[in-house]
C-alpha cells in the first residue's frame, strides 16, 4: 500500500509539473540584434535562435537584424522590437555599456532581454564564450611557436566585452613571456576582414619588423593575413585568431597560410541556450547562473582534422 501511495503521490507531482509547464506563456515573437551579419559567426547565431524558438513554438516569429557595431542603429532596432511587442530580445550588444538604458526600456515594456556573445548592461541574463580564455589560449600558442621571444601586434576591435576580454586574456598570457614585446594594441579593425586588412596595412607601415599577429576574431586575423601577403612581408611568422569558424578552419588547413590557432566558439549552442534561458525567464524560472561562460578550446593544425566546427543544433 505504501508503495502504491508513493507512486500515486509522485504521479500527482508529475502531473502538476506538466500542467504548470503547459500553462507557460507562449513564445510568439523574438527580436535578435547582433554586431554584424557580414560575419558568419553572427549569421550562425541568428539561424540558431530561429531554430530554437521554433522548437518551442513552430509559429514563433523571429526577426534578425544587424547593428553593424553602431549603438544608435541598435537602439533604433530595439525600439522597433518594443513597438512590435516581441516577447524576447536576444542581444549581441554593439556597445556593452552604452546599450544599458535601452535594455531597461525594453524591460519596462515587459520584454526579457538576454545578452549573447557579449555582455550588455542591465540584461536579464548573459550567455557567452569565455573570451578571456580565448585570448589566453591564442596568445599562449603564439608564444610557444615564437619560442618565447619576438614581437607581436594585437589587432583590436569594437569596444564590446568579448573583444576587450580577449585582449585582456592575451596580454595576461604574454606577460608571462617577457621576451615577447607588444608593439601595438590600439588598432580597431571593427571585427571585420576589411578592417583587419586596413588596420594591418597601417601596422606594416609603422613597424618594419613584426614576428606575429593576434587578431581578436577570425575575420580580423584573415584580413591581417591578406595585408601581409599584399605587402609581401616575410618577417611575420604566424597569426592567431578567435572563433573556430569556417574561414578560420579553412586557413588552418591551408599549408601556406600564416594562420595557426583559433580558440573555438560555439555560436549555435550559445544562441540556443540564450533562447531557452529567455523563455524560462519569461515564465518565472531564472537561471542558476546569471552569466554563463562557454569554454573556448584552441584549434590548431594539430587537431583541426578532428574538429567538428560550428555544429548545427
Amino acid at each position: 500500500m505504501r508503495k502504491t501511495a508513493t507512486c500515486l503521490l509522485a504521479g500527482a507531482f508529475f502531473a502538476l509539473a506538466m500542467s504548470a509547464h503547459a500553462a507557460d506563456k507562449p513564445l510568439k515573437s523574438v527580436g535578435v540584434t547582433v554586431g554584424d551579419l557580414a560575419n558568419p559567426y553572427f549569421v550562425a547565431v541568428g539561424q540558431s535562435v530561429t531554430r530554437e524558438a521554433k522548437k518551442i513554438n513552430p509559429n514563433a516569429q523571429v526577426t534578425v537584424v544587424s547593428a553593424k557595431y553602431d549603438l544608435n542603429t541598435q537602439v533604433g532596432q530595439i525600439d522597433n522590437f518594443i513597438a512590435n511587442k516581441v516577447d524576447l530580445i536576444i542581444l549581441g550588444a554593439a556597445d556593452s555599456k552604452g546599450i544599458g538604458p535601452e535594455v531597461k526600456k525594453a524591460q519596462k515594456a515587459g520584454i526579457v532581454v538576454v545578452a549573447v556573445d557579449v555582455s550588455a548592461e542591465n540584461a536579464d541574463a548573459t550567455v557567452m564564450s569565455d573570451n578571456t580564455m580565448a585570448g589566453q589560449e591564442s596568445c599562449k600558442y603564439i608564444a610557444q611557436q615564437l619560442n618565447d621571444k619576438g614581437s607581436i601586434v594585437i589587432v583590436n576591435g569594437p569596444p564590446v566585452s568579448s573583444i576587450m576580454d580577449r585582449v585582456t586574456g592575451c596580454k595576461a598570457e604574454l606577460a608571462k613571456h617577457p621576451a615577447i614585446k607588444i608593439l601595438s594594441d590600439n588598432q580597431n579593425a571593427g571585427g571585420s576582414r576589411d578592417g583587419g586588412l586596413t588596420s594591418m596595412s597601417n601596422l606594416l607601415a609603422a613597424y618594419p619588423k613584426i614576428d606575429a599577429v593576434f587578431g581578436v576574431n577570425d575575420p580580423t586575423a584573415i584580413g591581417a593575413e591578406l595585408a601581409i601577403k599584399q605587402a609581401k612581408r616575410s618577417d611575420i611568422k604566424l597569426i592567431g585568431g578567435v572563433d573556430g569558424g569556417p574561414d578560420g578552419v579553412q586557413a588552418l588547413k591551408t599549408p601556406q597560410s600564416l594562420f595557426v590557432v583559433s580558440p573555438a566558439q560555439d555560436p549555435n549552442g550559445m544562441a540556443a541556450q540564450a533562447v531557452d534561458v529567455g523563455y524560462a525567464l519569461m515564465n518565472g524560472r531564472p537561471p542558476k547562473n546569471k552569466v554563463e561562460l562557454l569554454p573556448t578550446p584552441p584549434i590548431t593544425r594539430a587537431n583541426v582534422a578532428t574538429y567538428q566546427g560550428w555544429i548545427r543544433n
